[in-house]
C-alpha cells in the first residue's frame, strides 16, 4: 500500500525507527483518516460560506477607565523581599 511507503518515508525524514508493527498500525490509522476527510470533503457545500469558526465571534472590548491603584507601601509589604522600594528577586542570569 502506497500509505505504508508514505508512513515509512515521513519517519525517516523524520529520524523516527518504526517497527512493521508500528508501520502496520499508522497505516491503519493513516487509512481511517482520510476515509474520514474523504467523507468530509463529498458534503454537499454549495452556498456555504467559508468560515474559520462555526460561531460568530465579537471582541468584547471595555472602555478604558482610571481606577485606583493599589498602595504601593501595603503592596512591597506583603513581598518576601524588597529593596530601594521594588521587589528583590533571585538573579536568573548570570550576569556581574
Amino acid at each position: 500500500m502506497a500509505a505504508d511507503f508514505d508512513i515509512a518515508r515521513i519517519a525517516e525524514l523524520a529520524r523516527i525507527a518504526l517497527s512493521e508493527e508500528e508501520l502496520a498500525g499508522y497505516s491503519e490509522q493513516l487509512e481511517v483518516i482520510l476515509e474520514h476527510a474523504a467523507l468530509v470533503q463529498a458534503l454537499p457545500t454549495d452556498g456555504v460560506e467559508p468560515t474559520s469558526h462555526p460561531l460568530t465571534m465579537v471582541n468584547a472590548f471595555r472602555p478604558d477607565e482610571v481606577i485606583e491603584c493599589l498602595d504601593r507601601s501595603e503592596v512591597l509589604a506583603a513581598a518576601p523581599e524588597t529593596e530601594d522600594g521594588y521587589f528583590r528577586v533571585p538573579r536568573i542570569l548570570d550576569e556581574s
